[in-house]
């Protein structure tokens, strides 16, 4: 017979926003949803209309959307361009997704609800002056993306 020894109590582990990041105004590692959900949202899309090769899926990819401002970007948690070359070689992959370059914006664009981010992807903060615009300014305005998504895990 074996016997079960009660394990002690686990410590709530530190999360993405106890931990530093490179870049002091952004949280540190993401957490297993943030790695988790992308990947479902990638093997589940599918378009009837394009093939594999005709769309671009990205998680976690810097955006740049402003030749003025190449600095300025938003990092989508996932995305999807209709009409992007995908490519499947390893050298040709992109290191970013460059709106002046690639002329196409995303269709869908699908932000992971977090409580670091949650104002800013709802649209409820207020642009600063001087700093570059909010992400529902960008999705909204400047890209035009038809369907941008909220998901909380939390509320479903």
């Amino acid at each position: 017979m074996i016997q079960l020894y009660p394990h002690p109590k686990q410590k709530s582990l530190p999360t993405m926003y106890d931990l530093p990041s490179e870049n002091p105004e952004e949280p540190g590692l993401p957490d297993e949803f943030h790695d988790y959900q992308p990947d479902l949202l990638t093997q589940t899309c599918q378009s009837p209309l394009y093939s594999e090769d005709d769309y671009l899926i990205a998680s976690d990819l810097n955006l740049y959307y402003d030749s003025q401002h190449t600095q300025w970007y938003k990092r989508p948690d996932w995305f999807v361009v209709l009409g992007a070359k995908r490519s499947r070689k390893q050298q040709d992959l992109r290191l970013s997704y460059v709106i002046w370059q690639e002329e196409i914006s995303p269709f869908l664009v699908i932000e992971l609800a977090s409580p670091g981010t949650e104002d800013e992807d709802l649209g409820r903060t207020e642009r600063k002056e001087k700093k570059p615009p909010t992400k529902w300014e960008v999705y909204e305005k400047i890209l035009q993306v038809p369907y941008y998504v909220i998901y909380d895990r939390y509320q479903n």
